[in-house]
C-alpha cells in the first residue's frame, strides 16, 4: 500500500524510526484491529492506535457513558454522558482521522456474535470487563486463527497478555484462567477502585504490544511474544512478566 504525501507528513514520525520505517507504517494502514470494550482500556488503546494509522477499527461495546467512566475513559467528555460508547468513539475517530474505516457495533459479544464481529480481523484487543465475555473471545479468536491481545485493570495493577492458541506451541487465554470463569460475575472497578492512569498505562501498553503484532515477526520490533503475560504495577512502579504454558487438555485450544 502506497501512503499519500499527506499520510507521509503526518507519520513522519513513525516512518524515521528504522523499527519502523515506510514498509512498516504501510503494513499498520493496511492492518484491521477489533476493540473489544471501549472502556477504560479500550478508551486510550484507540487514541493511539488512531494515532498509529491503523487503516480498519472495528469498535466493540453494548455499554453506554456515565459520569464516573470520565475519570479514565478520557475519549469522552460530560456532553457524551448517556450515549453509547461504540457511537461516540466512532464520532471522536471521525473527528480525529477521517480515512480511517471504523465500524462501530452497540451489542453485547458473546459465543454467538463473537466470530461475525472478529472476522478478517488481523488482531483483537479485549479490554472487556467479565470473563465470559472474553473468554468467548477467545474462543472465537483460535477458531478464527486470529492473534488476541487481553488486557486487564485494576486498582494499581494491570495485565497484557498476547495469545495465539491457533498456533501449536502457543496458549490461548483459556489456557490461561481455565473454565472456571464462564461466568458474569467478577470484581469491578466500582467496587475495588482504580486509579485512573493506570487505566491509561495498561491501554497504552496494550495499544504498543498491538503494534508490534501488526508490524509482524519479522518487524524491527521484534517478535508478538505469544504466551507472554505483562504484569504493570502501579505502586512500586515495575513490570514483570511470566510465560503462560498451553494446556494440553484446553477445550478452546488443544483439539
Amino acid at each position: 500500500m502506497a501512503l499519500s504525501p499527506d499520510r507521509l507528513d503526518r507519520f513522519a514520525r513513525h516512518i524515521v524510526l528504522p523499527e519502523v520505517g515506510g514498509a512498516g507504517q504501510a503494513a499498520l494502514a493496511a492492518s484491521h484491529a477489533v476493540l473489544v470494550g471501549i472502556g477504560g482500556i479500550g478508551s486510550p488503546a484507540l487514541q493511539y492506535l488512531a494515532g498509529a494509522g491503523i487503516g480498519r477499527l472495528t469498535l466493540i461495546d453494548d455499554d453506554r457513558i456515565d459520569a464516573s467512566n470520565l475519570q479514565r475513559q478520557t475519549l469522552f467528555a460530560e456532553a457524551d454522558i448517556g450515549h453509547l460508547k461504540a457511537e461516540r468513539a466512532e464520532a471522536w475517530l471521525d473527528r480525529f482521522d477521517p480515512q480511517i474505516a471504523v465500524q462501530a457495533a452497540a451489542i453485547r459479544i458473546d459465543s454467538a456474535t463473537a466470530g461475525p464481529l472478529i472476522a478478517g480481523a488481523d488482531l483483537v484487543l479485549d479490554g472487556c470487563d467479565n470473563f465470559a465475555t472474553r473468554l468467548a473471545v477467545s474462543d472465537a479468536c483460535v477458531a478464527a486463527g486470529v492473534p488476541l491481545l487481553s488486557a486487564a485493570v485494576g486498582r494499581f495493577q494491570g495485565q497484557v497478555g498476547a495469545f495465539a492458541g491457533h498456533l501449536p506451541d502457543e496458549a490461548c487465554y483459556r489456557c490461561f484462567v481455565g473454565d472456571a470463569f464462564d461466568a458474569e460475575d467478577c470484581d469491578t472497578c466500582a467496587e475495588d477502585g482504580m486509579l485512573g492512569a493506570m487505566a491509561g498505562w495498561t491501554g497504552t501498553f496494550a495499544a504498543l504490544q498491538a503494534i508490534r503484532v501488526l508490524l509482524g515477526a519479522g518487524g524491527g520490533m521484534g517478535e508478538p511474544l505469544w504466551s507472554r503475560l505483562h504484569i504493570l504495577d502501579g505502586l512500586t512502579p515495575g513490570m514483570r512478566t511470566m510465560r503462560i504454558a498451553k494446556d494440553c487438555e484446553c477445550r478452546g485450544c488443544s483439539g
